[in-house]
């Protein structure tokens, strides 16, 4: 007979918990900055809109301050 452990989400801590939070800060800058790119290079707000989707992006990601 196999036990089974409850689902019960542990909050992370130590070392991978800062490296999560460092990645996690990196690609909110990276994807600001990218958005802000393709929106200076877009020739129209759809092709800025479809650029954006292409790379799995909001432009609420280049609204945010960084």
């Amino acid at each position: 007979m196999t036990w089974a452990r409850p689902a019960i989400a542990e909050p992370e801590t130590g070392t991978f918990a800062e490296a999560k939070a460092l990645e996690k800060e990196h690609s909110t800058i990276q994807n600001s900055k990218a958005a802000r790119t393709v929106a200076c290079h877009a020739t129209d707000a759809l092709d800025c809109a479809d650029l954006l989707e292409m790379l799995g992006l909001t432009a609420a990601e280049g609204r945010a301050r960084v």
